[in-house]
């Protein structure tokens, strides 16, 4: 399914909305999960498996586009930091501060926004994070850190399949997005996205389908 713009403001909306509700439930108790976050080799069908572990599981879900637009509009980032409170708000820019320093990071506008918006979706709790690097955001001791692979044969195919392409655009497409993906992280993060010490799981959807993926991270969880 093709997300618009206007798709994503409206999945925005509807998260601040539940946000909002949750809130005063916060100070109950309630079954502590860290916030999972997935990493995921083009074709691999990590999108697939992170819908289904947060059905399965009840968690929020943020895709890619949602987290990236989060951060990108000054005007959604300001809506997203206004769902917490003073102390949280203090607890997440310390943080953030030691994260860069750790990192050596030199953040730009976006980077900066992009941390306290995963950040705070990693305070309210209870969710799955789909790229953009969040797994090099959160605290270890706070998410579950899942890569998704698949061998290139595999990835091929499917999205041949997926988008009605012949095998070699298929084979373009994921080259172009899978060069983009580690750039990005390189950029950003100082770090190489497929190096397995950077997550908790990997999990191969070229020997298992997205099913029996999903059961082994929920199951991990």
């Amino acid at each position: 399914m093709k997300t618009t713009p206007r798709s994503i403001q409206k999945i925005i909306e509807d998260q601040f909305k539940k946000w909002r509700a949750d809130q005063p439930k916060m100070g109950r108790k309630s079954l502590k999960m860290p916030v999972l976050t997935i990493s995921r080799e083009p074709g691999s069908g990590g999108s697939l498996v992170a819908k289904k572990v947060a059905e399965d599981l009840g968690l929020d879900l943020f895709h890619q586009e949602v987290v990236h637009e989060m951060a990108n509009s000054a005007k959604v980032s300001k809506k997203v930091f206004e769902t917490l409170d003073e102390k949280g708000l203090n607890m997440l820019e310390n943080w953030i501060s030691s994260l860069v320093d750790a990192r050596h990071l030199w953040p730009d506008k976006y980077l900066e926004h992009l941390m306290r918006v995963i950040g705070i979706i990693g305070n309210h709790g209870r969710a799955v994070i789909v790229g953009r690097g969040a797994n090099f955001i959160l605290p270890h001791e706070s998410c579950f850190r899942v890569r998704v692979i698949a061998s290139l044969e595999n990835r091929v195919k499917h999205v041949s399949d997926t988008f009605s392409v012949s095998a070699a655009e298929a084979k373009r497409r994921i080259i172009r997005t899978e060069s983009d993906r580690k750039a990005f992280v390189r950029k950003y993060f100082n770090a190489d996205i497929s190096a397995p010490e950077n997550y908790d799981m990997v999990v191969n959807t070229g020997t298992m389908s997205i099913e029996k993926a999903a059961k082994a991270i929920s199951t991990a969880l």
